[in-house]
């Protein structure tokens, strides 16, 4: 059976429902993660994703902030969220899904962004964000994660030269820093793990998922990143067929998300 899984930074659901919902029917994604839900899990509005079909829901909410969620048309079991640098903020959530191909680990993730410096000395958040790193780094390398596993949502880093508008001129800016992007490369490789929208998109082709809400016109500027990743292990990876970044939901509406949904599909 065929599963497409998508992951998109909807920064405030409850702001955005119209937009999800909307992706939800012409999409119609089997699985959904969802990152700064910016809501408690009582907020969280389930019951309009359920007429939609995805009655199976992993949220892992805090007021105001962060936040991740998972909406499922297959059932969902072993639900964990887990706390990263004993820092109270809802940052992860995992579930167990079986599509018909064996069961599958579902890995919501929002890295922190890490603030405007790149120095941990005199940045408390970048020292967030390389801590929360390390410690991911370290979970992983347990014996959990060697199949069956797909890890997704907005990593706060677009490692790659064609992952972001100019390189040479980001160099120095949190999110794709050397520092940052070999982080992310060290993580993905000392598995194996796969980048499966890379998979289907040459490293050659510039592709990004975000663009800032400073841009008067994003769309001409084009100034963006791609902020938001799918991994998968190798056994996951083989049966991929497809990956694509919808760009068009950016300018959707009055007051879009400034990332877009991000699509990759298993046969």
């Amino acid at each position: 059976m065929p599963l497409s899984f998508a992951t998109w930074n909807i920064n405030s659901v409850r702001l955005r429902q119209p937009m999800v919902l909307e992706f939800l029917d012409r999409a119609q994604p089997d699985v959904l993660a969802l990152q700064e839900i910016k809501c408690t899990n009582d907020q969280f509005p389930g019951a309009e994703f359920e007429r939609l079909g995805y009655v199976h829901q992993a949220v892992h909410g805090q007021k105001a902030y962060h936040g991740v969620a998972i909406l499922s048309k297959f059932p969902l079991t072993e639900i964990a969220p887990r706390t990263f640098c004993e820092i109270d903020e809802a940052r992860h959530v995992s579930a167990k899904l079986d599509y018909g191909r064996g069961p599958v680990t579902l890995h919501n993730f929002y890295i922190p962004a890490g603030g405007d410096e790149p120095d941990p000395t005199i940045n408390p958040k970048f020292d967030h964000k390389l801590k929360f790193l390390a410690e991911m780094s370290a979970w992983f390398d347990e014996k959990d994660f060697d199949k069956g596993q797909l890890i997704a949502g907005d990593f706060n880093i677009a490692p790659h030269e064609m992952d972001v508008w100019g390189h040479k001129q980001l160099l120095k800016v949190v999110s794709h820093t050397p520092l940052e992007s070999g982080l992310l490369d060290d993580l993905r490789d000392r598995r194996g793990w796969v980048d499966l929208v890379r998979r289907h998109v040459p490293y050659d082709q510039r592709i990004y998922s975000w663009w800032s809400y400073r841009a008067k016109d994003w769309d001409a500027a084009d100034k963006g990143r791609r902020l938001d990743h799918v991994w998968s292990t190798p056994d996951v990876a083989q049966h991929s067929s497809g990956a694509e970044i919808l760009r068009p939901y950016r300018g959707y509406a009055e007051k879009p998300s400034d990332h877009v949904p991000v699509i990759v599909r298993l046969d």
